[in-house]
């Protein structure tokens, strides 16, 4: 329950930050401090991935049984993200409803309530006395899953952010070849995994992607060049490692600071919207033309999108049917946890140039489930427990 607590200060103190410092150090100074927060926002995602590809566990000789679970998993992530999608365009004025341009950035935006934070979710149901159980071993497996379909996902996503392009046959045959080499080398490397190795891993990562964003921006141009996503590589960097099951106290706890570190940046990278008024400065973004609203709005949005958002991922309550009712119920609210995945989206759809009030209620939304994560898993170890006792 403190790490949840931590998670919501550290991302709501990144959010307050996005709102003083630019006028603390003065807008050209933060200017210039905004790529180094950047390159270390990318760094923590990669390390947050590459753990979460640790945490991927198949048995490839009896891989048609996971067919019903991916699929549950990814109906589970598409229906809360379409809901919000569509509670967005709702939102959005009459003449734009119909607008491409609106559609492709709700989609994108929308995307952060696909993902189950993994970590959390495991940590906290083994800390509740879970980790026997049917309820615990299920839920690792729909959310590793939904974890991977989220960032799958993102390829045709990038396809309707900046249209068909060469380049994009170049990510999408990337896409491929690690898709091949997660199921061909799953499991297959003893490498360190130690939190100073996965962190050397992580920034050899960043240094050669965005390099080679650099170096074909320099080459093609800024709308020419090729941009792949962190999110792939590392969680497939740590599919393929040979997992280790014991972690260090100095493992665990470095761990949890660049989570702390992670949602501190994503919060930071938030643009200005304290006394912005958006309906006069909607700027190249389509969807900040949802104009302005009062805080009071925002709440009221934020509160809908996050019932919306966990409505959605009730959807495994309808599968399973061999088991009781109550676990069912269990499992699905185990879903409910969201964290440094669902950040990793809205950071990469601030990248795209999207803002205004819709981001704003993404990022509280994402707060909002942070701050009720330990009431959700009461929930599941009480429902789990009577379960049992049936």
């Amino acid at each position: 329950m403190r790490k949840i607590i931590l998670f919501s200060a550290f991302l709501l103190l990144g959010l307050i930050g996005s709102q003083t410092l630019p006028t603390f150090l003065g807008t050209d100074n933060f200017d210039y401090v905004k790529p180094v927060l950047d390159a270390m926002l990318y760094v923590c995602l990669a390390y947050i991935m590459i753990n979460v590809g640790r945490e991927f566990e198949l048995d490839k000789t009896k891989w048609k049984s996971y067919t019903a679970d991916y699929f549950i998993a990814m109906a589970t992530a598409a229906v809360p993200w379409l809901l919000i999608c569509g509670y967005y365009i709702m939102l959005m004025p009459v003449e734009y409803r119909g607008s491409w341009d609106t559609w492709k950035e709700t989609l994108l935006l929308s995307r952060f309530a696909a993902p189950t934070s993994a970590g959390i979710l495991f940590t906290m149901l083994a800390a509740a006395g879970l980790k026997k159980s049917w309820i615990f071993n299920k839920t690792r497996v729909l959310a590793i899953f939904d974890d991977l379909d989220t960032i799958l996902l993102m390829i045709p996503l990038q396809v309707f952010m900046i249209g068909m392009k060469w380049q994009l046959g170049v990510v999408v045959a990337f896409v491929f070849f690690c898709l091949y080499i997660a199921w061909k080398k799953l499991n297959a490397y003893r490498m360190k995994q130690s939190w100073y190795a996965i962190l050397g891993y992580s920034i050899l990562l960043v240094l050669f992607f965005q390099g080679v964003y650099v170096v074909t921006k320099k080459i093609f141009g800024i709308d020419a060049a090729i941009h792949i996503e962190i999110l792939l590589p590392a969680f497939v960097l740590g599919m393929i490692m040979k997992t280790e099951e014991t972690h260090s106290e100095s493992d665990e706890k470095v761990s949890s600071i660049i989570s702390y570190m992670f949602m501190t940046l994503v919060g930071l990278s938030a643009p200005l919207f304290v006394g912005v008024d958006f309906s006069t400065t909607a700027g190249d973004c389509v969807i900040a033309n949802v104009g302005g609203m009062t805080w009071g709005e925002i709440a009221t949005h934020v509160l809908i999108a996050t019932a919306l958002s966990n409505i959605g991922k009730l959807l495994p309550v309808f599968f399973y049917r061999e088991r009781s009712l109550t676990e069912r119920l269990a499992l699905s609210i185990g879903m409910f946890t969201r964290g440094e995945v669902g950040a990793g989206i809205v950071f990469i759809a601030l990248g795209y140039g999207l803002g205004g009030p819709l981001l704003v209620i993404s990022l509280l939304t994402i707060l909002t489930n942070l701050i009720l994560t330990g009431f959700f898993v009461v929930i599941v170890k009480k429902l789990a427990i009577r379960a049992e006792s049936k």
